[in-house]
């Protein structure tokens, strides 16, 4: 049965025909291990695996390596096999458990990422349209200066001309007051006589 569970027959097919793989029952040896492990190596570098990072061909060769070593230790003791089995299974649960969160935080930074664009393009826009609105603003103060300032202008001609006018205004009241002041002394005075 834990034959059954961790060392199944592999199947391949090439060029049409099918090959299988059998378990083998033999106990494994010390020079079985090295050749497991030279035969790695060889594959890591053939599949030109990455040494570091996520590698899904390294993943491959290692969970393929992994099996094997369970299947040699299964052999030899079949509760330290299952065990094995237990933590391969946690271990692979574990690491799809880590891709799907890595996934949806790829995605949701792919989103922040796009929602910030979108924030940076508004803000962009919203600082062009006030940039004009204070472009207008500017041209109106502008336009009500030069109001104000002809309108001072008006005003400060106009108050010299009405007191040009009363300074006249009053000088010709001077006069004819002081013509009747005349004409009323000189009507005043004969009568004296």
């Amino acid at each position: 049965q834990v034959f059954q569970q961790g060392g199944r027959s592999k199947q391949w097919y090439q060029r049409r025909v099918r090959g299988v793989q059998q378990v083998s029952s033999t106990p494994a040896t010390r020079l079985d291990v090295i050749n497991l492990q030279e035969q790695l190596d060889i594959r890591l570098q053939q599949r030109q695996a990455r040494e570091t990072g996520i590698c899904p061909v390294r993943r491959e060769l290692y969970s393929q390596c992994f099996d094997e070593l369970i299947r040699q230790v299964t052999i030899s003791c079949a509760e330290r096999g299952l065990l094995l089995l237990r933590v391969r299974d946690e271990i692979r649960m574990t690491i799809a458990a880590y891709q799907t969160l890595y996934e949806s935080s790829v995605a949701f930074g792919m989103r922040k990422a796009l929602q910030a664009e979108q924030g940076k393009t508004d803000m962009q826009k919203k600082i062009e349209e006030l940039e004009e609105e204070k472009k207008d603003l500017e041209r109106q103060v502008n336009e009500l200066k030069s109001k104000c300032d002809a309108i001072e202008k008006r005003e400060a001609e106009r108050r010299v001309v009405e007191e040009k006018k009363h300074a006249e205004e009053i000088q010709f009241l001077k006069r004819t007051n002081q013509q009747l002041k005349t004409q009323l002394e000189g009507i005043i005075q004969p009568s004296k006589k």
